[in-house]
């Protein structure tokens, strides 16, 4: 199973959409709350290349997007290999 990260903040509702996929997928994930760690959500931008909005999406250090970029790979059928690892 593949390792993954997710970077979010309690009232994102596409941070939810995300865990909520993750969850139906049966994958686990480690979640880290960006809403009030300045030093978190820095380590978030510099993985992702500067983007400042949650969810923040890595798999196996891989940065993937956010929810709308983790919902087209799922429809694209490509998510599912990427979290079989």
């Amino acid at each position: 199973m593949a390792n993954v990260e997710i970077y979010t903040s309690p009232s994102c509702g596409y941070c939810h959409a995300a865990k909520r996929l993750l969850t139906q997928k049966g994958v686990g994930f480690v979640e880290t709350d960006v809403s009030r760690d300045a030093a978190q959500k820095q380590v978030m931008m510099r993985r992702a290349n500067g983007r400042r909005t949650v969810p923040q999406i890595f798999i196996d250090g891989n940065h993937v997007g956010g929810y709308d970029d983790l919902n087209a790979l799922d429809r694209a059928g490509k998510l599912d290999p990427m979290l079989a690892g």
